[in-house]
């Protein structure tokens, strides 16, 4: 096993958590129907995820942060997501 470099980790952990915040905002946007968005956030999506890919698959202890940054990236656009109950969802048009 090679030595971990501690940027490439920090590199992956961030992309991994965009990555999976860009999946949540993608999927916000498909739910609303919104075609621009929805398109946008997906091409935003597989960026992220392909340098992932190529940085962690020299070194698989890399999937550990990418794990990691991909759970912190969907905890927190969850959280920024959150509305009450009964309203609208992210991107519904207004009213």
């Amino acid at each position: 096993m090679a030595a971990i470099d501690p940027l490439t980790a920090a590199a992956v952990f961030v992309a991994t958590a965009a990555t999976d915040a860009v999946y949540v905002m993608f999927t916000s946007a498909v739910v609303a129907r919104k075609r621009v968005p929805a398109a946008t956030w997906s091409s935003v999506w597989y960026l992220l995820s392909s340098y992932a890919v190529i940085s962690y698959t020299e070194n698989w202890v890399y999937v550990a942060f990418a794990a990691i940054g991909s759970w912190v990236g969907a905890y927190a656009s969850i959280t920024y997501l959150h509305r009450p109950p009964g309203g609208p969802p992210v991107g519904a048009a207004v009213e």
